[in-house]
């Protein structure tokens, strides 16, 4: 009985994502060819292709996970190797957890303050990611941090009882074992940074952009937000064109998140416990 309970559960759960998937192959899938996605916008908006929006969020997206992934991880083993269980860091976990749950507009706000306006770097990808990265970075913190606890103790004292210092014991055993896990965090940041319109349509990204960024300090466009502008703001659009945009935006991230995937569980398989 709890058996079928949870399979009905599980089912219910694949279900709309499938209902989702196959609604947008139906209505996007006549908006996609080489022209779609190797042209620019054209007709104001209404035709043409998305390639300045698709390398728009391959540039945020990387950045974001440059800047994020590095702080994450070194914030997440000062947090399991390194830091006292004291009322400082209880406060510090407690700071993560609130940061997770706040709103992508806050995050957006907090962006254009600190990023374009305080330190200058007006609206562009380095503001866009810097603002993405602090939005994702809880999510780093903690699975990193969980893959880290999750190794055995063992093998900390293993190494010490050899001689090797803490931190050759965390570059050398504990980080290697404790890749896989880090990576869900990253898979996980990959599919929220992808998706994101509201941090991104206030510090980087902007409606059209004729030509390609050429550096982090460049504005661009924005799968995201040019499906958000297409579908509200733009009138005599074809059916199929938003569609189409929402096709190329989850197949991007289903692609970036497999390839994710792939290595994780390479890296899984050459565990030894």
């Amino acid at each position: 009985l709890w058996r079928l309970l949870f399979l009905t559960m599980t089912v219910l759960l694949i279900l709309p994502v499938l209902i989702i998937l196959a609604t947008l192959i139906v209505k996007g899938g006549p908006a996609i060819s080489l022209d779609f996605l190797f042209l620019e916008p054209t007709n104001g908006m209404t035709g043409g292709g998305i390639f300045p929006a698709l390398v728009g969020t391959l540039w945020l997206v990387a950045v974001a996970l440059l800047i994020s992934v590095p702080l994450g991880v070194a914030a997440a083993l000062y947090l399991s190797e390194y830091a006292p269980n004291n009322w400082l860091t209880r406060v510090i976990n407690l700071a993560i957890i609130n940061l997770a749950g706040v709103p992508s507009i806050v995050h957006a706000l907090f962006g254009v303050g600190a990023f374009v306006l305080f330190f200058g770097f007006g609206t562009s990808i380095l503001a866009a990611s810097l603002t993405l990265a602090i939005m994702t970075l809880p999510v780093v913190i903690v699975t990193t941090r969980e893959s880290l606890l999750a190794v055995p103790r063992a093998f900390r004292e293993a190494c010490w009882s050899m001689g090797a210092t803490r931190w050759q014991t965390i570059r050398g055993v504990v980080l290697p074992n404790a890749v896989s896990g880090i990576l869900t965090g990253v898979i996980l940041e990959v599919s929220r940074t992808a998706g994101e319109t509201a941090p991104i349509m206030l510090t980087g990204a902007v409606f059209f952009l004729p030509f390609l960024p050429q550096g982090i300090f460049d504005q661009t466009m924005a799968l995201s937000l040019h499906l958000f502008v297409i579908s509200t703001q733009v009138p005599n659009v074809p059916e199929h064109l938003p569609y189409g945009v929402a096709l190329v935006l989850i197949a991007m991230v289903l692609m970036l998140n497999a390839a994710s995937i792939g290595f994780r569980v390479y890296l899984r398989g050459r565990k030894k416990w």
